[in-house]
């Protein structure tokens, strides 16, 4: 997004008139999660301010990580003991969608990680997820020709299988490694998510939105 001329960081940037971050809280709220976790890192004072001025009830985390998995996993520890939804900032999709998501990963087992997943591929670097229609688990990650990737939505039991004592360097090479383990891994395929990461995402994703309001409209 710097590359891209953008100043703010990512979370504040807006779509559709509202920064991602509103996206986000918008959806959970939408979705009946009322008092939501929110990891933020120690290099962005202005995000803080916007969450404190508009955010309402959070539980907010201040933490400068080194990699997207010690993120999920910091959230993960705290929403510990009951089943949660995890949300990345940078995911734009319909509330209807975030809704059906939330609502249709309970219908799998309550041990089972549930990953949401799209066809729109519009990513460098996507995470391939092969989904056995049968049953809905996810039998690999990183074969392209399974035409789907994963969306940044996932829904957690109440524990998390125990982690390698190392770790992982990447939030991808943990879900690698519960799927690959044999932990049950389920995923959701949605219709449309936008992954935001460049300023022609942005674009992309709200004449999307023009869309489907138009078509609501029928128009």
């Amino acid at each position: 997004m710097r590359a891209d001329g953008w100043r703010v960081c990512k979370p504040l940037v807006r779509v559709a008139g509202k920064p991602l971050i509103a996206h986000a809280l918008d959806r959970c709220r939408a979705a009946g999660i009322t008092r939501p976790s929110v990891i933020i890192n120690e290099e962005s004072p202005d995000l803080r301010r916007w969450l404190e001025a508009n955010a309402g009830d959070l539980d907010l985390i201040v933490r400068t990580t080194p990699s997207s998995y010690v993120s999920f996993q910091l959230v993960a520890d705290r929403l510990s003991g009951s089943p949660s939804v995890i949300t990345t900032v940078d995911s734009i999709l319909s509330t209807a969608s975030f809704r059906r998501f939330v609502n249709d990963a309970a219908g799998f087992p309550a041990s089972a990680v549930v990953l949401g997943l799209t066809d729109h591929v519009d990513d460098e670097k996507p995470l391939w997820a092969s989904l056995d229609p049968a049953d809905g688990r996810i039998r690999e990650l990183g074969d392209a020709r399974s035409g789907l990737v994963t969306a940044g939505l996932y829904v957690l039991p109440a524990r998390l299988p125990k982690a390698p004592v190392a770790g992982f360097a990447k939030l991808r090479d943990y879900l690698g490694w519960l799927v690959a383990s044999g932990h049950p891994v389920y995923g959701i395929a949605l219709p449309l998510v936008f992954d935001i990461d460049r300023t022609q995402d942005i674009a992309a994703a709200e004449q999307a939105a023009l869309e489907i309001e138009l078509r609501s409209e029928g128009i």
